[in-house]
């Protein structure tokens, strides 16, 4: 059963808390959460006062997307805003080992980020660093993109320089993830399923995220 991780992004931006007590409620095991500086990605969404207000009503863990540069100047300010989990890119950070580690010392989990048009086999010196790495199946930026089919590629190839390795994380995708194509991303094996548009867009997010969790297309 994958790990579920609605995304804030897509969310009612006047009505935050409304909608992350919906997640509080519902059966997602994460809330996502992007940040953009419009730097990385020619977008700007949350900084850190939206992401320790997001932390004051979550009850679940707070999987932080930092798609900025100089990721290593906020990690402390994220971490004390709310972030359980810190997922860096890798095109951003010319010292990863040294990123990963750091995150790892303020409490939080590590994880690291790839855009589409980066090869998984650049990850390899760091696996045994993280315990998630996401693949971006979309250009990051900007919620409602299409989702680019040579996710699946990428996904496969993870899993398995992940048994070669012989180290464990875990795998998670963001961006146009549906109930068409969820299932085809578990059994590619994908553990953790970021939805953002999906769930917020849809008449009853609680049903889509139940869906989802459950391998259901909805």
């Amino acid at each position: 059963m994958p790990l579920i991780a609605p995304s804030t992004l897509a969310a009612d931006f006047a009505n935050l808390q409304r909608d992350v007590e919906m997640i509080n409620r519902s059966a997602a095991d994460y809330i996502h959460v992007d940040i953009m500086d419009g730097r990385f990605v020619p977008n700007i969404s949350f900084g850190l006062p939206v992401c320790a207000a997001v932390k004051r009503h979550a009850t679940k863990p707070l999987d932080v997307h930092l798609m900025i540069v100089e990721p290593d100047k906020y990690l402390e300010d994220f971490r004390k805003a709310g972030a359980d989990i810190i997922t860096v890119h890798f095109e951003t950070c010319p010292n990863l080992h040294r990123t990963l580690q750091r995150i790892k010392e303020l409490g939080a989990l590590a994880s690291v980020a790839i855009n589409p048009h980066t090869p998984v086999a650049f990850l390899s010196e760091v696996l045994g660093e993280v315990s998630q790495v996401l693949i971006m199946s979309v250009n990051p930026g900007f919620g409602g993109q299409s989702f680019i089919e040579n996710t699946y590629r990428k996904v496969r190839e993870l899993v398995e320089l992940r048994a070669d390795a012989d180290v464990n994380f875990d795998i998670e995708v963001d961006g146009g993830v549906n109930g068409q194509n969820a299932s085809l991303l578990i059994d590619a094996g994908v553990d953790v399923l970021v939805a953002g548009s999906f769930v917020f867009k849809s008449a009853d997010p609680l049903a889509i995220i139940n869906g989802l969790k459950n391998n259901s297309s909805s």
